[in-house]
């Protein structure tokens, strides 16, 4: 794996590090291209279930390397930043972003692309192509715009701005603020809760939701689901195990059948 990126896999959860603190995890060229097939590896492994991913060193990531972005940032369609944020959200599985300190740029971007996001109530957020006068790619402004609305897309982008925890939260960039140095733990916490539930479930829930989201075919996709859950006997045994009040050992942890 390249330098500044790596993977950690532990008791059903994949962690992805962007490690180079003496740039505040700013992603270099190579990190970017690399990220798509890490993550190919960890939606192969079927130990994984959920996947955080994270910053080393205090700061999730102050974006891309300005010094490389004439080699990250080509036309829209194929910028290092866009290939690696679309990789990130097609991920089948539960994605969350632990976000310590700076999460500036395309940290915020790779941030947007995962399903969920936990903070330090220190951290900092900003959107800066304002600052270079570079246009922000059209997947990542609608991503942005999806999650927080027009309003506030238009705050983050006109401004470049750097705003806090709570302002992240309010305007729904966040989904929990986690007070003091509990982040890693609390993070930590509901990753094992979603590596015990239903991963059919979670990927379904995945499908519909982003069907809805993108005005897709949500009829459709639902009842793909619903197939596949009556193929493999998923809730037969979470039923069962919720009668004898035990945990459940659900059996589905691949893909849906073509």
């Amino acid at each position: 794996m390249v330098a500044g990126l790596h993977a950690e896999v532990a008791e059903g959860v994949g962690t992805v590090v962007i490690d180079r603190p003496e740039k505040r995890n700013a992603m270099s060229a190579d990190m970017w291209r690399s990220l798509p097939g890490l993550l190919d590896d960890l939606a192969a492994n079927r130990a994984v279930r959920v996947v955080v991913l994270t910053g080393a060193g205090g700061n999730f990531s102050a974006g891309a390397d300005i010094s490389e972005l004439s080699d990250i940032h080509r036309d829209d369609d194929s910028h290092l930043s866009s290939v690696a944020e679309r990789a990130l959200a097609a991920f089948p599985k539960p994605t969350l972003a632990a976000i310590e300190g700076y999460c500036v740029g395309g940290g915020c971007q790779l941030a947007a692309a995962c399903d969920l996001r936990f903070a330090a109530a220190d951290a900092r957020f900003g959107i800066t192509p304002a600052k270079l006068g570079l246009v922000y790619p059209a997947g990542a402004t609608t991503r942005l715009v999806r999650l927080v609305g027009p309003s506030a897309a238009k705050y983050l982008l006109y401004s470049a701005d750097l705003v806090g925890a709570g302002h992240a939260l309010r305007i729904g960039l966040l989904d929990e603020v986690v007070p003091g140095d509990g982040l890693r733990k609390r993070v930590a916490e509901f990753a094992e809760t979603l590596a015990s539930r239903s991963l059919l479930t979670q990927q379904a829930t995945k499908g519909i939701v982003d069907a809805i989201t993108a005005g897709g075919p949500v009829e459709e996709e639902t009842r793909r689901w619903l197939d596949e859950m009556a193929a493999c006997g998923e809730h037969v045994e979470g039923i069962a195990a919720f009668l004898e009040r035990r945990a459940p050992d659900f059996p589905w942890t691949g893909t849906p059948r073509p």
